[in-house]
């Protein structure tokens, strides 16, 4: 996989220098590339308990992303999912502890554990006062006699940090840190494994599968589970973790492992809250890549109970930049529509040739969706067939609420339906033909000129005419022909639509962005769908 580096070797010493520029004078490095890569607070006075963390990097915005008042005080960075040296770590030590004394917070890795645990040995026979807690929140392997750390630990540096930066000695933040760590439980589950720079990618997680309990170094989890949708992945998690929660209140913290979009996690936010953990959950931190995986196609939650110190504690303000704070889970605020806006339902009424030929209209696209989309996927972005037949699904499923024997009304209410249940600029503009079509009917026009006059609105608004190489190059013929009959109608919406194959220039649209070579000798989609539905309507 091609990925936005230059060198393995200096992938994490530029990005360390990249964030850096961009922390705004609030952080700096020590001055020992490439060896000992160590991120400090640029207002550090040493005054109080400094809080010390890191491990192997990959895991971006841990650690460095969390140095900062009310956080960490250094953060020691090691190669990707490589533990820092002891010397590093030292460095990092010494470059920030003062007579309050330092906190060590590791994860549950051998090499974290042995590396930072003879930094701190040699830091005390410098005569500084250093303490370590080694965190183990996944619960992910139930055997495994020392449990790994991974995003728990986020946790244990707000709750620590917080207590340090309010003055507290060292004993005591090393007991509020040891708290939180027993408290604290943690899985994660991934549709893909990462891709480690300079390695080639492992596929061990088949298509419709997903991995549970895997490790944030792209270790293989527990088992491997069935993927449906982000319901059944929360619910699973959910239930996995709910045995380490207890019953009373809880804080979550929803971990983006590196490659879920912003759009998923926010799905799998309302799964969380959706989930058997939900009513317990008061506050939560993200959804957010915390501590990542690379690229890692996945996400992970950590659980707390929320003592009233662990509330204060995450409530304490901080400056690191990458923290997104623990905000209240609440209900879904609605408000209503400003006036104006809120829709007139028209009167329902019946008319058993009406509905059926709405349904079949509706048929016809719903069962055509495979095959716009494959020739949408030629020349635009596949979902053309999707777009038509879920608004079509919707409409049958509104037949019960509409106007049927009122065609005046039915062609406004048709229209306002498109305009709530079709997605893009298709929805937008069918939505206008058929307002249009009920203002002409209104009127007084017939069938085909209230046709024409919603060809004529979506004209004007739209500013696509004959030849732009839109649904309208299909329509228009239609129209005019339609007076003739429906195979009249079916033939010249079929020439239209053919001869969209032979224009290879888009003037309106999202086609107008798509190079001539992508365009030529495939029909619009939408003009095609005007041709299907009209010869198959005359079938």
């Amino acid at each position: 996989m091609t990925q936005f580096i230059n060198a393995k070797e200096s992938l994490v010493t530029e990005a360390i220098d990249g964030t850096l520029r961009t922390a705004g004078d609030r952080l700096a490095r020590l001055d020992g590339y490439p060896h000992i890569k160590v991120v400090i607070r640029t207002d550090w006075d040493r005054s109080r308990v400094a809080l010390v963390s890191g491990g192997g990097s990959g895991h971006e915005p841990s650690h460095a992303g969390f140095v900062g008042s009310g956080l960490l005080t250094a953060a020691v960075c090691g190669d990707v999912f490589a533990s820092p040296s002891v010397d590093a770590v030292l460095a990092g030590i010494l470059a920030v502890t003062g007579k309050a004394g330092c906190l060590l917070i590791v994860k549950n890795y051998t090499g974290d554990r042995l590396n930072f645990g003879l930094a701190a040995e040699r830091a005390r026979a410098y005569g500084l006062k250093v303490d370590m807690v080694v965190v183990d929140d996944d619960i992910a392997l139930p055997d495994l006699p020392q449990a790994r750390g991974v995003a728990g630990t986020l946790f244990v540096h707000k709750i620590a940090g917080a207590l340090a930066d309010q003055g507290a000695d060292l004993n005591a933040v090393a007991e509020a840190a040891q708290r939180v760590i027993l408290g604290v439980a943690s899985i994660g589950m991934s549709l893909d494994t990462c891709t480690v720079p300079g390695s080639p990618k492992e596929h061990r997680i088949d298509p419709g599968m997903a991995e549970l309990g895997l490790g944030i170094h792209g270790e293989a989890g527990i088992e491997q589970v069935g993927f449906s949708d982000a319901r059944a992945a929360m619910r699973t998690v959910a239930d996995r973790l709910a045995p380490h929660a207890g019953s009373g209140p809880l804080v979550a913290l929803l971990n983006n492992l590196g490659g879920a979009t912003p759009l998923e996690m926010a799905v799998l936010a309302e799964e969380l809250v959706q989930s058997s953990l939900g009513p317990q959950v008061e506050l939560m931190v993200g959804p957010a890549p915390l501590m990542t995986s690379l690229d890692m196609q996945g996400f992970s939650v950590s659980v707390l109970p929320l003592t009233p110190a662990f509330r204060e504690g995450l409530a304490h303000p901080v400056g690191a930049h990458a923290w997104p704070g623990a905000l209240t889970v609440g209900p879904v605020a609605v408000r209503p529509l400003p006036d104006g806006l809120t829709p007139i339902l028209p009167l329902p009424s019946e008319h058993p040739a009406t509905a059926a030929f709405i349904a079949r209209c509706c048929d016809i696209l719903i069962a055509a969706e495979a095959d716009l989309n494959a020739l949408d996927a030629k020349s635009g972005d596949g979902d053309t067939g999707s777009t038509l037949a879920g608004a079509a699904r919707a409409l049958k499923g509104a037949m019960a609420r509409l106007p049927l024997a009122d065609h005046t009304q039915l062609y406004r209410a048709v229209g306002q339906e498109l305009s709530q249940t079709m997605g893009g600029s298709s929805g937008v503009l069918l939505a206008i033909f058929f307002a249009a079509a009920g203002d002409a009917s209104a009127g007084g026009a017939d069938t085909v000129g209230a046709l024409l006059a919603g060809l004529d609105r979506i004209r004007q608004v739209g500013g696509a005419k004959t030849g732009d190489r839109t649904m309208i190059d299909a329509m228009e013929p239609a129209l005019a022909a339609l007076p003739g009959g429906l195979a009249a109608a079916a033939a010249a919406a079929r020439a239209g639509a053919d001869r969209t194959a032979g224009i290879v220039r888009a003037k309106a649209g999202r086609a107008s962005y798509i190079s001539e070579a992508k365009l030529a000798g495939h029909n619009d989609p939408g003009a095609e769908a005007v041709a299907l539905l009209l010869e198959r309507l005359g079938g």
